[in-house]
């Protein structure tokens, strides 16, 4: 096969680099060129994943396209490498990535659990899978926000941290697990659209619900992937070649626009962070999610 031809095959629908991330790449796929002629005496359990080999007409279009693209993570504990600045890449692999988890989804009676760490501690929360049970947040300063089941339209008044006895208030359930959501990626962006709180077009308020979905509800894969589809037809988007999150682990980033009104030289646009080499979600500049799972009882953890 014509290697040129191949290599324009492979690369074609992939979105160009900036210049600053093509000569970082470049050096490093002219080192693992270099370093592939005593490839052969490397254990195969000693070579580092994702490595580019410079051998075969295969290798070669694989090692253009991740100068091309977003060069892999090789190692945990290192340094991302320079990614070409286009978020809507790194959204949509962060869909492929959503799209490969294992989906479990809870029982109604159980309960979506999540600690994120944040600039002031560490928070925990217990959702109801399907709204109608008794769940908590546990807030970093130690006191905890009750999270009422709704029960045939009713649920138990509080004032602070107190129930208020006998007192009940309509409702409306907020299941954990959503179900209930769009399992593409159009459809998502409509039903964000028109269900955030601002509006029409207030892409930041929009951002806000896709965090809240993102970090604390149980979405099925599909439905986790056309999340990230839908922010990724977001206008205004920015790639962050390297960042990290709250809770300093490295990954590449996505700028969120700023809302209507907001002055740029004072606001700061949140920053969503995926994994590198991945495209895992872990959170954001600000929010980390460091553990999740579903479990049987508030106060239990995976």
């Amino acid at each position: 096969m014509d290697e040129l031809q191949l290599i324009a095959d492979r690369t074609g629908s992939v979105p160009l680099a900036e210049s600053g991330a093509l000569g970082a790449a470049r050096a490093r796929l002219m080192a693992e060129i270099a370093a592939a002629e005593t490839e052969n005496v490397v254990p195969l359990r000693k070579r580092r994943r994702g490595v580019w080999v410079g051998a075969g007409a295969v290798g070669l279009a694989a090692a253009v396209t991740a100068v091309v693209a977003l060069a892999p993570v090789e190692q945990a504990g290192l340094q991302p490498p320079t990614a070409a600045a286009d978020p809507v890449t790194v959204l949509r692999n962060a869909a492929a990535a959503a799209l490969k988890s294992p989906a479990a989804p809870p029982r109604p009676d159980q309960f979506l659990y999540t600690k994120t760490k944040e600039p002031n501690g560490e928070r925990e929360s217990w959702l109801s899978a399907d709204g109608t049970r008794d769940g908590v947040i546990k807030l970093a300063n130690g006191s905890s926000f009750p999270l009422p089941g709704c029960r045939n339209g009713r649920a138990q008044a509080y004032k602070g941290e107190e129930p208020l006895d006998g007192v009940m208030e309509p409702c409306t359930p907020s299941p954990g697990y959503r179900a209930d959501l769009p399992t593409d990626a159009d459809a998502m962006f409509a039903y964000l659209n028109a269900n955030h709180s601002g509006h029409d077009g207030d892409f930041n308020a929009m951002g806000k619900d896709v965090l809240a979905l993102a970090n604390e509800s149980y979405l099925s894969p599909a439905t986790r992937a056309a999340l990230f589809g839908a922010a990724a037809k977001v206008p205004g988007l920015r790639a962050i070649d390297r960042t990290q999150d709250a809770a300093g682990r490295p990954g590449v980033g996505i700028t969120w626009p700023l809302g209507p009104g907001a002055d740029a030289k004072v606001a700061k646009p949140v920053v969503i962070v995926f994994a590198a080499d991945t495209f895992v979600y872990l959170g954001t500049n600000s929010t980390a999610v460091t553990a999740s799972g579903v479990v049987d009882a508030v106060g239990q953890r995976p």
